[in-house]
C-alpha cells in the first residue's frame, strides 16, 4: 500500500495545480486577458480619483468575480467540448448560458464602476458635486 502524503504536501500540490490553471487561463484566454487589462485600467483610475477604502473593496471584489467567472466559463466550455467534441445544440445552450453569466455580471460591474466614478469625474473635471 502506497504511503499517504502529508496534509501540507497535498495543500502545496493543490496550490501548484491552481497556479498552473491560472497561468493557462492567462496565457490562452483572450477574454480573460481583456478582463485583466480592464482591471488594471480601473485600478489606475482608483489611484487617480482617490477612491475610498470601501470603494477599493468593491472594485477589487468585482474585478475578482469577473475574472473568476471568466475562468469558470472557460472550464465549462472546455468540459463541454471534451464531452461532446462535435457541434451539438444542447452543448451550445450550456456554453451560451455560461457565457451569459459572465456577460450579466460584467454589466453589473460596469454599473458599479459608473456609480463609483461618475461623481468623481464630475467633481474633479467639471467642478460639480
Amino acid at each position: 500500500m502506497p504511503k499517504k502524503e502529508s496534509f501540507i504536501i497535498n495543500r502545496l500540490k493543490s496550490i501548484a495545480y491552481a497556479v498552473n490553471g491560472a497561468c493557462i487561463l492567462i496565457r490562452t484566454e483572450a477574454s480573460l486577458q481583456v478582463q485583466i487589462v480592464i482591471g488594471f485600467i480601473v485600478t489606475f483610475a482608483g489611484y487617480y480619483y482617490a477612491i475610498s477604502p470601501t470603494e477599493w473593496l468593491i472594485q477589487i471584489g468585482v474585478i475578482g468575480i469577473v475574472i473568476a467567472l471568466e475562468g469558470l466559463n472557460t472550464a465549462i466550455e472546455k468540459l463541454a467540448d471534451f464531452v461532446h467534441p462535435h457541434q451539438h445544440k444542447e452543448i451550445g445552450v450550456i456554453k451560451d448560458i455560461a457565457a451569459g453569466a459572465v456577460f450579466l455580471f460584467a454589466i453589473i460591474a460596469i454599473i458599479m464602476g459608473l456609480i463609483i466614478y461618475i461623481p468623481k469625474v464630475f467633481k474633479i473635471h467639471f467642478g460639480l458635486g
